[in-house]
């Protein structure tokens, strides 16, 4: 892992697939892939460009707006969540330790990403939230922050294959909804 964010994650996956492979009990792990929506948390940058922007405030955009993220809506977290709730993992008795799958186990262990499969530019992402607003930002753009990768995309192969499931919400979709309920829920 490049940051201690990642190594964190890492690590939980560790000791939960370490748990599992033990006692026999059956753990899913999950990545969410950068989440936005209504009530989400308020220090995350889809949230605080949405406040900076209505304030007036400059915009952090960090390694000079050269980033891309797969942006994932709410909605299509919960659905995978749900989907994920319907199938619980089983070991793979044709594990081969000597080579090793990282997406199978000899435990009954599995790990999911829930996320959009579809990496936005973030300068695209910001063009939304003004559309939305009807406001510009003032943008201070900035070097990439230590730790921080330029892009993320959720490969989703493995939770369609076995739930079916299929994101459908575009950031042309879902940044207008959180905005409608931040202006809401604000009274902005």
């Amino acid at each position: 892992p490049v940051s201690l964010y990642a190594a964190t994650k890492k690590s939980n996956e560790l000791m939960a697939h370490c748990y599992s492979h033990l006692y026999g009990i059956p753990a899913t792990g999950l990545r969410f892939f950068t989440v936005y929506g209504p009530w989400g948390r308020p220090d995350m940058a889809y949230f605080s460009f949405t406040d900076a922007i209505l304030g007036g405030k400059p915009i952090n955009v960090f390694n000079h707006g050269d980033m891309e993220r797969d942006f994932t809506y709410i909605d299509d977290i919960i659905e995978g969540i749900c989907r994920v709730m319907k199938k619980i993992p089983e070991s793979n008795g044709g594990w081969d330790g000597a080579r090793p799958d990282p997406s199978s186990s000899s435990a009954p262990y599995k790990i999911y990403n829930i996320g959009n499969n579809n990496p936005e530019p973030l300068m695209k992402f910001i063009s939304v939230i003004e559309d939305a607003l009807g406001k510009k930002a003032v943008i201070n753009f900035l070097p990439m922050q230590p730790g921080d990768v330029r892009m993320t995309c959720a490969d989703i192969d493995d939770l369609r294959a076995d739930t079916g499931y299929a994101p459908r919400t575009p950031i042309e979709q879902g940044i207008p909804a959180f905005v409608k309920w931040y202006r809401e829920y604000y009274r902005v």
